[in-house]
């Protein structure tokens, strides 16, 4: 029997051994980079007790993921997408070493505080830089793990191992630094980061896809996938959707002073309060694998982000502990729906030879949302207070959900399945 005969297995894409190969680095690497984002994030709270030094942690990464992205796009579609993927991460594991060399005694007692702090924020610029490559590779690479019949199943269990290392990252970071301490979390993260060198090593290669029409330069390359991307309505809006909600709705990057000064619940708080939104995702993305959301995809989508920008004002006025993993919780689940149908929108719509410069501007217009919201959250949170800039991000996140509707009722007839 073939995969695609089985297209209500909900199993069916993780039979495939390479595409497990594939989910499971991503799980790891998804982890180790939040715990280290995480540990990273409480340590320079607790330095500066400045919720703008949390905000610059994103910029930093954004910054030159944006710079490079396109470029990586175009290489993925050219270029052997595994050797980028391995390259790239030599570069993410080499800021990793970098980061932990930083905290050591010595270096400490040799360098000032702000010199200590524009090398953690230089490295993070170079991981930034290997993620603008490594995104739109990894990106592209998965829709030729698995049959087409599959891709909704793979875009299921890829962002439910991308989730779980979600989880496992913020939660097991708050813990780590209690008990380990900084020094050591970081050294988990770089055995973490080498197993992923190991995955992707299990993967074998594939052969670089040929386009119908002749390539040209680097610009021309460019043209041509941002004007797939802005003539295709659907891939735009849900591009779209995904940065305005995360850009103004996202309040993880200042979820320490949540933890530290408004809940007063410390390091292990804070790993529950980050472990939540992805607690919420991934046990809903579970049930995505038996029902998937791809039926009135386009509704399913607008009432998701709906619901994540009223969770996130139910965050903003909580108080209590308990109520806020629960909205954050919440947020996660409705967030998940989103994602596994924008993913399955991103593998059905772009023609193979375009596929890594569709993901770079993807990634550029919702991967880097994810560090320059957090560098606006924190620069909101400094001007408006933390509160009120919670919930004006949900507030604009609902708006954004309101105009988009009126946009694309056309798009309610679009099926994915």
């Amino acid at each position: 029997m073939t995969y695609t005969e089985l297209p209500h297995d909900p199993y069916a894409a993780l039979r495939i051994p390479e595409f497990r190969y594939f989910v499971a680095n991503s799980f790891l690497i998804t982890a180790g980079l939040l715990i280290q984002e995480v540990i990273l994030g409480y340590e320079l709270y607790r330095i500066t007790h400045d919720p703008l030094a949390l905000g610059l942690v994103g910029l930093a990464e954004a910054l030159p993921f944006i710079a490079v992205a396109l470029f990586g796009g175009h290489l993925a579609d050219r270029r052997d997408k595994k050797r980028i993927l391995q390259n790239s991460l030599i570069v993410i594991l080499l800021g990793s070493v970098i980061l932990y060399l930083v905290f050591q005694p010595t270096v400490v007692v040799r360098f000032s505080q702000a010199a200590r702090l524009a090398i953690i924020y230089g490295v993070l610029m170079l991981i930034g830089a290997a993620k603008g490559f490594y995104s739109p590779a990894s990106s592209s690479l998965k829709p030729f793990l698995v049959p087409r019949a599959l891709y909704p199943n793979s875009s299921t269990w890829s962002s439910s191992f991308w989730q779980a290392g979600a989880i496992a990252g913020p939660g097991v970071a708050g813990f780590l630094y209690y008990w380990l301490g900084l020094d050591n979390s970081l050294l988990v993260v770089i055995g973490m980061l080498c197993v992923c060198y190991g995955l992707l090593s299990m993967i074998r290669s594939r052969p670089v896809p040929v386009s119908d029409t002749p390539q040209g330069n680097f610009l021309s390359s460019l043209k041509e996938g941002f004007r797939f991307v802005f003539g295709n309505k659907i891939i735009f809006y849900s591009i779209s959707l995904d940065l305005f909600s995360v850009l103004f709705g996202g309040v993880i990057a200042i979820l320490p002073v949540f933890a530290e000064d408004i809940l007063q619940v410390g390091a292990k708080g804070l790993g529950f309060l980050r472990a939540a939104p992805s607690v919420g995702a991934i046990l809903t993305m579970l049930l995505m694998a038996k029902y998937p959301p791809t039926h009135n995809a386009w509704r399913n989508m607008l009432l998701a982000v709906a619901g994540f920008g009223v969770f996130t004002l139910v965050f903003a006025a909580s108080t209590n502990f308990y109520l806020s993993l629960l909205a954050l919780a919440l947020t996660g689940a409705f967030d998940s729906v989103s994602v596994v149908i924008r993913q399955t929108i991103l593998q059905i719509f772009p023609p193979d030879h375009m596929r890594g410069r569709v993901a770079a501007v993807n990634g550029m217009f919702v991967s880097s949302s994810n560090e320059i919201g957090a560098f606006e959250s924190g620069v909101a949170a400094r001007l408006f207070g933390t509160v009120p800039s919670v919930m004006l991000g949900g507030a604009v996140t609902l708006v954004v959900v309101t105009y988009v509707y009126v946009r694309t009722r056309d798009l309610f007839s679009v099926k994915l399945s």
